[in-house]
């Protein structure tokens, strides 16, 4: 190996979020220094659960932007309208079976 290229691979101390330490080597600080975390697996999102992404795909785009194209919103007198359709028609059938 070439002489002078390679940095120094030293012991330091790793603080975890909770206050837990460990001793490692690494090439970051100098030999002793300590690394304290601010975000670790024990406390980020990602490890813990609580992270919710969101569907990007392009079926969600679409239905996204023309989801509720042309859906119209059903009010009780409209459901009412069709209930009273149906009992008419319903109606009607007998009396014509009636008649023959």
């Amino acid at each position: 190996m070439k002489q002078g290229i390679h940095p120094d691979y030293h012991p330091i101390t790793i603080v975890m979020t909770d206050g837990t330490r460990y001793e490692t080597r690494s090439t970051w600080g100098k030999a002793g220094d300590v690394l304290q975390l601010d975000v670790d697996p024990k406390t980020h999102p990602a490890w813990i659960g609580g992270v919710s992404y969101r569907k990007t795909g392009q079926m969600e785009k679409f239905k996204s932007k023309y989801g509720a194209f042309g859906a119209k919103a059903v009010t009780s007198s409209d459901q009412q309208a069709v209930a009273d359709e149906g009992k008419k028609a319903a109606s009607g059938d007998k009396k014509k079976s009636a008649n023959t």
